[in-house]
């Protein structure tokens, strides 16, 4: 285990600006600022938890060359973020942050675990959400820095259904909140478009045998499947559409499918897959080229496939600490964080990102556009 690394746990524009009390600011111990670091290490998001966790400690190690967090040794909290951990997690973010152990949550977690998070914390610490959202976040101190689906979405349903002739869509994903208000939007965006939906439904977590779904989803005969599954879920999805031979003739579209879902579906199963995001691994810009040198070269040859959820990690720790740093911030202050793509935030529906919409070629992704 690396020093400094502690592991626990069983398992709008014209929206108000989150802030920060500095003064109350807790550094979470004299001699280290703790930080309590949700990543799901078990469940349908499990797939994701060795890269985010990575990804933390690149952040961590790059911020204690910089001096810490108000010249402290950061110092992170691994916990369980699954859903079927949530009670395990919320007794022990209560005892830490009652105990006055922590100065921060970074958070990965599904939607639904940040929502029930916010009663428990009510504003006690600040919490920086990490991945992508449904947008809508009012809590104060809470900081959601990813993408929503005005970010990933809109732009490309417009793109897809141009330059794919698309007009038919069937609309899947897990039974939650983010899957459903991505999908009200996004069936805005079709009818705007001159689409129809085809067919909406929502799973459980936990996605063991989809030969079924795929059946009825096939059977309205979609020119392209929306897929708002997490995880494991979406590899479980996407090698039963390939093994259906469905992939030669209708396409499939997400925004939460990563290089580690990529590399489990197989690449006999990725044909016709595009997906939207603001960070993919072999983006060829500076800054990611000199990220991905500083990851490998802190993990060597067994460092986890880099991707955006994982990205977002080592955003969100650093966010934490510039945001800790920033003595004072006015209403209109952007906070400025090292990122391997943006890295400015103004608010919890504005963020200086770049989103980008990438095809799934073999067990990789190649850009085909610039969205935004």
């Amino acid at each position: 285990m690396r020093p400094g690394i502690l592991l626990r746990g069983s398992r709008s524009h014209g929206l108000a600006r989150p802030t920060i009390d500095h003064e109350a600011l807790r550094l979470g111990g004299e001699r280290t600022c703790r930080v309590a670091v949700l990543v799901p290490m078990n469940g349908s998001a499990g797939i994701w938890g060795p890269s985010c966790i990575s990804c933390t400690q690149l952040a961590a190690a790059e911020i204690n060359r910089r001096g810490g967090i108000r010249g402290l040794p950061v110092e992170t909290i691994f916990l369980d973020s699954d859903v079927a951990a949530a009670d395990a997690l919320e007794a022990e973010l209560d005892e830490l942050i009652g105990a006055d152990a922590i100065a921060g949550i970074v958070g990965m977690s599904v939607s639904s675990v940040r929502r029930r998070l916010n009663g428990l914390v009510a504003g006690r610490v600040p919490h920086v959400y990490t991945p992508l959202f449904e947008g809508s976040e009012r809590t104060p101190n809470v900081f959601t820095i990813g993408e929503t689906p005005r970010d990933q979405l809109v732009p490309a349903i417009r793109h897809l259904t141009e330059r794919l002739r698309v007009r038919r869509w069937a609309l899947v994903g897990n039974d939650y909140v983010w899957p459903r208000a991505s999908n009200a939007l996004a069936k805005r965006c079709i009818a705007q478009a001159g689409g129809t939906v085809t067919f909406e439904g929502y799973v459980p977590f936990g996605l063991e045998e989809p030969g079924w779904l795929v059946e009825r989803i096939v059977a309205t005969k979609p020119d392209i499947v929306l897929m708002s599954l997490v995880g494991q879920d979406s590899v479980e999805f996407n090698r039963a559409f390939g093994a259906w031979d469905l992939h030669r003739r209708i396409f499939r579209f997400s925004t939460a499918i990563e290089e580690n879902v990529l590399m489990a579906t197989g690449a006999e199963h990725t044909e016709r897959l595009f997906v939207s995001a603001a960070y993919f691994a072999g983006l060829e810009t500076e800054r990611n080229q000199s990220f991905r040198e500083r990851y490998h070269s802190l993990h060597h040859d067994v460092a986890p496939a880099l991707n955006s959820l994982g990205q977002s990690m080592y955003e969100g720790l650093s966010f934490f600490a510039a945001l800790a740093n920033m003595r004072h911030r006015g209403p209109r202050t952007p906070v400025r964080y090292e990122s391997a793509r943006g890295g400015v935030f103004h608010s919890n529906e504005r963020k200086e990102n770049p989103t980008y919409l990438a095809r799934a070629d073999g067990l990789r992704f190649a850009v085909v556009a610039r969205l935004a």
